[in-house]
């Protein structure tokens, strides 16, 4: 896939003033136009963990794939601390199935105080804690990418007790087969102690997209001793199935926070490709220059006609991730497809 990339539009993409933008998943609607759904939050709290407690999912519009896209409205705002997913909502991954669009995403509520603009906020806050274990994975569905969008009152893929997935799940990758029935690949962590332990990477399947969704393995797909993986992205293929998926130490791409390929026949046994880097954080965009970004995460491929097109990913103009990043966007890399 690495030899498919296409030199990136400087100006394509999606952000947003006064906003983190993140994650990014594209669909083209029932008006022909292709439609983004991401993830933002305000600048008055820091990029990471901000996300945890403010995040919230949009929707935003172009008449091209490259974008640029421009902002239309907020999808899945806050609704009150009594929803699982009322604090806040991220990692958004719109699909369709039939005349029905499919909105997986990651959600999560506490019932503490917003931060105020400028205070002091990182992962020891207690509603940064609170937060991050109350992270689940749910499902809104609409009949037209305009809404209105359905919410569940309970997450789709809930958390087990003494299992891999104890602690939270989160970054829901779909694939959705003609049938309607669905495999979903996840992040989780379990609880060690009171704390969280590693991230791991789940398999679970549903007869439907509307459930019920039931973990397929009682260990992770990924040994996580060995393989440290975060934000899968998985397609069906004739011979089964295909997976993009970011290399957090960099051991199996050779490259820190770069993109691993893998395949599996059956969703549960993965292997990596013969040449597992499938992209890179060095980007060779279109008015000529090579820029290492600090972040390439979220990795989604918009297919037309059964052919991916263009390689979507959550960005940063940090040299520590987005440790330092003092914007964030959601950018566009147009893939080859001869």
């Amino acid at each position: 896939m690495f030899t498919k990339l296409l030199p990136a539009p400087v100006g394509g993409g999606f952000k947003m003033e006064g906003y983190w933008v993140w994650c990014g998943s594209v669909i083209q609607g029932e008006d022909g136009r292709f439609h983004l759904f991401a993830s933002r939050w305000p600048k008055t709290v820091p990029m990471h963990p901000g996300w945890i407690v403010a995040s919230e999912v949009v929707r935003a519009v172009s008449d091209t794939p490259a974008g640029p896209y421009q902002f239309q409205e907020v999808v899945l705002p806050a609704r009150g601390a009594e929803y699982w997913d009322g604090r806040s909502t991220h990692n958004p991954h719109i699909t369709k199935h039939g005349d029905t669009y499919l909105l997986y995403y990651m959600g999560s509520t506490h019932p503490l105080p917003d931060p105020e603009p400028g205070e002091a906020f990182d992962l020891q806050d207690p509603r940064c804690i609170v937060g991050r274990a109350n992270k689940r994975i749910g499902l809104a569905t609409a009949k037209s990418v305009f809404g209105p969008w359905e919410r569940r009152d309970a997450p789709i893929l809930n958390t087990r007790p003494g299992k891999f997935d104890s602690f939270l799940t989160s970054n829901p990758a779909p694939c959705v087969h003609e049938d309607g029935s669905v495999l979903l690949i996840y992040k989780a962590r379990r609880y060690e102690g009171n704390i969280h332990g590693k991230m791991m990477i789940g398999s679970a399947r549903a007869p439907h997209y509307n459930g019920p969704y039931q973990v397929v393995s009682e260990n992770p797909v990924f040994p996580p001793e060995k393989i440290h993986l975060e934000d899968p992205f998985i397609w069906k293929t004739s011979t089964g199935y295909e997976m993009i998926a970011k290399d957090m130490e960099g051991h199996l791409c050779g490259e820190k926070l770069g993109g691993i390929h893998a395949y599996s026949e059956d969703g549960l046994d993965w292997k990596l490709a013969d040449d597992p880097h499938a992209y890179s954080r060095n980007i060779v965009w279109d008015d000529g220059k090579t820029r290492l970004m600090g972040n390439l995460e979220r990795p989604f491929l918009l297919f037309q006609n059964g052919k991916p097109t263009h390689l979507f990913a959550a960005t940063s103009n940090g040299t520590k991730g987005f440790h330092d990043a003092t914007e964030t966007w959601n950018m566009v890399i147009p893939l080859a497809t001869e």
